[in-house]
């Protein structure tokens, strides 16, 4: 069973530890590290300023997390204003323990639940690396926005629609991933 709550400071620890998995996992696999910034996502938990929420199964603790933001955190350089007047739920720093269930798609199912429950318009988010923005598309569901480039970097902005997702409740109870 799992279950999507507000991080607290006591998650700053877990999260650090899973962001260095995933960093090591990704790593093994050519496409990059988040090693040296584990402790600084960790430490956001708990943190007003940054809107953390973690996945937690029933006897693994915490699997998941991401942070959300309004309209507010859209990105100057990557939305128009007209996108950025859009009542959108941001998703930024979203990580799991390397796993075969798929919990990153837990994760935005969860974030595309919510933003509909809320009246939202739409769910971005934002990647630097091009096969996580594939898969986000071909997998997920995701549309490519645009492609911008940043400090000499490409930077892949996604969105969906934000809308109720009838399966959740089953995913959540840990069927069908």
């Amino acid at each position: 069973m799992y279950q999507m709550r507000e991080a607290t400071a006591s998650d700053a620890r877990p999260i650090a530890e899973m962001v260095r998995a995933r960093s090591a996992w990704l790593s093994a696999r050519g496409l990059g590290e988040c090693a040296d910034m584990a402790d600084v996502y960790g430490s956001q938990a708990g943190d007003p300023v940054f809107p953390v929420w973690v996945l937690e199964h029933e006897s693994d603790g915490v699997v998941g997390c991401t942070s959300t933001f309004g309209n507010e955190a859209l990105p100057e350089f990557a939305f128009s204003e007209a996108e950025r007047a859009e009542p959108t739920l941001f998703l930024a720093t979203t990580f799991t323990v390397p796993n075969p269930h798929r919990l990153g798609r837990l994760i935005a199912w969860w974030a595309l639940s919510r933003a509909a429950a809320e009246g939202l318009t739409w769910v971005r988010r934002g990647t630097g690396q091009e096969q996580l923005a594939r898969y986000y598309q071909e997998a997920q569901g995701w549309e490519l926005l645009r492609v911008v480039d940043r400090r000499g970097a490409k930077v892949f902005f996604l969105q969906r629609a934000a809308e109720a997702v009838p399966e959740l409740a089953d995913l959540m109870a840990g069927r069908g991933l």
